[in-house]
Formats: structure tokens, C-alpha cells, sequence
């Protein structure tokens, strides 16, 4: 039987593509990966963060038929893997101007199929969605989920 392998991208839905483009540029050095136009404007772009994740960012409005029924701006819930340290992602994010709204805080990720102790330091980005970049606790390892609504 087929099984699935990974995610392959998480898509958001904001109310400026390009600036929040801008935001995960400054943050990550986010690359474009893919980029749909349509009548000379982006509807969606498509960014590297790393690490392998990509994000699809969808300019609400946009006339993409296939998407959820109804996508919402700052309906995100992102988990990235984070290499570093949680201090490390907590000085990232304070030298962005990004106001820490939880953690470091225990959370539980996925790894695998296995549920692994982690720690997470919880934040909005630039449209509301929430982004956290997560810490497994039990060998010290990069360990997240991701969850869009």
C-alpha cells in the first residue's frame, strides 16, 4: 500500500504576499521556489525556508480554484524544526521586532509517528499566523510538526 513520506508544502492564506514574503526573507532568507501569476500580479508564491520546508503564500483574493473552502487569513498554525537553540530563535525573533507570545513552553511534536518532548518558543508572524520553531528535548535533535488550517 502507498504511504505517505513528508509534507510537501503548507499553504497560507494573507492579506499582503508581498510583505509577508518580505517577513520570511528577513527571518530566513527565504528563496522564491515557484510563482503563479496571473493578469501580471503574484496570486501565490511558493518559498524555500530550509531545511527542505516550503511554504506556499496565497494572496487572499486570489482566483486559485483549487484551495480550501474557505481560506482565512491568519488561520496558520506553523511548527518548524528549528536547528538551533530556542534562545537562539527567541533573539531572531525579538531582533525582528516579533513579540514572543508564549515559551520557551513544553510542547509535544511529531517525529515520525512517535510523539517526542519538545520545547517551542511561540510567536505570530506578520499576518497572524501562528509560527513556532521547536526543540526536541529528549536527544537534544530538531523535531517539529506542521498544522495550516
Amino acid at each position: 500500500m502507498p504511504q505517505v513520506v513528508g509534507i510537501d508544502h503548507i499553504a497560507i492564506t494573507v492579506r499582503d504576499l508581498e510583505a509577508t514574503c518580505a517577513f520570511y526573507d528577513r527571518l530566513f532568507g527565504a528563496r522564491t521556489h515557484l510563482e503563479r501569476v496571473a493578469d501580471g500580479k503574484v496570486q501565490v508564491r511558493q518559498i524555500a525556508l530550509g531545511g527542505g520546508a516550503l511554504l506556499s503564500v496565497h494572496q487572499a483574493g486570489n482566483d486559485v480554484a483549487l484551495v480550501g473552502k474557505q481560506p482565512t487569513i491568519g488561520a496558520g498554525d506553523i511548527c518548524l524544526r528549528w536547528e538551533g537553540s530556542l534562545d537562539s530563535a527567541a533573539e531572531l525573533l525579538r531582533r525582528h521586532g516579533i513579540e514572543i507570545i508564549a515559551g520557551p513552553a513544553p510542547r509535544r511534536t511529531a517525529d515520525g509517528l512517535r510523539a517526542i518532548p519538545s520545547t517551542s518558543v511561540i510567536s505570530t508572524e506578520i499576518f497572524s499566523n501562528l509560527w513556532r520553531p521547536t526543540r526536541n528535548t529528549r536527544d537534544g535533535r530538531s523535531s517539529a510538526s506542521s498544522r495550516a488550517s
